[in-house]
């Protein structure tokens, strides 16, 4: 790997809050997100802390802390894990938009949809050229 392939890939660690019906969330956790696509390594350290290794470019720390929240999990509220996620988020969606990836769309889809959209041929363009157009 290349210094800018090893820049996409970013290593995390997800921690959960202790008061929760399930006492081992980092496990639960780990496989709910072991099949997601951009995900290169989930790992329990604890029954309260996970280790990641995903590829920004494809998902990031917000959608998938975001992803576990919806799905019921607690993530630990604690000032030092609030701090490190806002600047996670913030680097992540910086980096993305450097890439040219929004904030809200995942795996670049919109350059692939903008790109198809421009080559496909549709009714939706004026086949008149520019001049003409004027005088309808």
């Amino acid at each position: 790997m290349t210094s800018e392939e090893t820049d996409l890939v970013k290593y995390r660690e997800i921690a959960f809050a202790e008061l929760h019906p399930d006492p081992k969330q980092a496990h639960t956790a780990a496989l709910l997100l072991s099949d997601v696509e951009g995900m290169l390594d989930v790992r329990p350290l604890s029954p309260q802390l996970l280790q990641l290794s995903y590829n920004v470019l494809q998902i990031s720390l917000e959608q998938i802390e975001s992803a576990l929240i919806d799905e019921g999990f607690h993530l630990s509220s604690r000032l030092m894990y609030r701090i490190k996620r806002a600047l996670y988020y913030y680097t992540e969606e910086t980096q993305r938009a450097n890439n040219g990836c929004g904030q809200d769309n995942c795996k670049c889809t919109r350059k692939l949809f903008v790109n198809r959209y421009t080559r496909l041929n549709h009714d939706c363009r004026d086949p008149r050229p520019e001049h003409w157009r004027k005088y309808l």
